[in-house]
């Protein structure tokens, strides 16, 4: 049936926020705006600027079709394939973990203690990023700072396909070498070269399953699990504390992503393990959030 109505973009945006508020569609005003700015090729603040652009049939179509998809939880980062981290676009879909703000946090820090302000660095460095997932640590750091050399590790080979693309989206392929392996594999250490790496950094799955149906309904429906959940919560952080004390050079750092509550219990593994200068940094919430400390020279 003919589209009798001709939409304007201010008015399809208070519309629809409005639809997606009834629906209870988590943050449905960057949403609707997210969504329509995908169809339309604008960003979020070109939509107002263009508040009374004409939506064509052809456009509404395909951004009904968008916010059906979102009414049924699918998050707007999937749905329209990327995301931004760091300042940088980054592909994503259902096969990676969705980059998060407080991920920033981690490259932020990890830079910082290179000698780095993350716009760019002399230093060269050997970085080796444990579960890459979309890649969003490891290219965004190789993307900052030309001068560093990172390994990325995946145990997911969709997830390295997915962080092979980013890599070369962001034309840091050829200073990323991508590498299959499991953490909790004995073969992983021997993979790599022993006592090469001044940096590993990490957002590991620290989620205990016994959180796991509290979680939003996006977030469990549609987000790999795999990259978010252990048992426990804690074993990824065990592993990877081992793993890094085989790979760091004397004086090399450990920087990892933290469950909220496990700041004082990750401090624990790491001093037991022979790490100095632990320090815990919190994120915009106040809440335990990245973890570092130095393998004894």
């Amino acid at each position: 049936m003919q589209e009798l109505k001709q939409w304007q973009v201010i008015e399809l945006l208070k519309t629809t926020t409005g639809y997606f508020e009834e629906k209870a569609v988590d943050e449905p005003r960057i949403s609707s705006e997210l969504l329509l700015g995908h169809v339309l090729g604008e960003s979020r603040l070109q939509l107002y600027l263009h508040h009374n652009r004409p939506v064509f049939q052809d456009e509404l179509d395909r951004f009904r079709g968008f916010c059906r998809q979102r009414v049924d939880g699918r998050p707007v980062q999937y749905i329209i394939g990327e995301q931004c981290f760091y300042g940088l676009q980054f592909t994503v879909d259902e096969r990676v973990l969705i980059p998060r703000p407080e991920t920033e946090l981690l490259v932020e820090h990890a830079l910082e203690s290179l000698g780095m302000t993350g716009r760019g660095g002399s230093s060269s460095a050997n970085i080796l990023d444990i579960g890459t997932g979309s890649g969003c640590i490891a290219v965004t750091m190789a993307k900052l700072c030309p001068s560093l050399t990172v390994t990325a590790v995946d145990c997911s080979l969709d997830a390295l396909d997915v962080a092979r693309t980013n890599a070369a989206n962001n034309d840091v392929e050829s200073r990323i070498e991508f590498l299959a392996a499991n953490m909790f594999d004995e073969s992983f250490a021997p993979l790599l070269s022993a006592n090469t790496y001044d940096l590993i950094v990490s957002n590991p799955p620290y989620i205990p399953d016994a959180e796991w149906e509290g979680l939003q309904r996006e977030v469990r429906h549609y987000e790999p699990r795999l990259a978010l959940t252990t048992p426990q919560g804690s074993e990824c952080y065990a592993a990877i504390v081992t793993i890094a004390k085989k790979l760091l050079v004397p004086g090399g750092k450990l920087f990892l992503e933290l469950h909220a509550d496990a700041g004082a219990s990750v401090s624990e593994l790491m001093d037991d393990q022979g790490f100095s200068a632990i320090t815990v940094y919190k994120d915009y919430s106040g809440l335990d959030r990245v973890i570092s400390g130095v393998f004894p020279i």
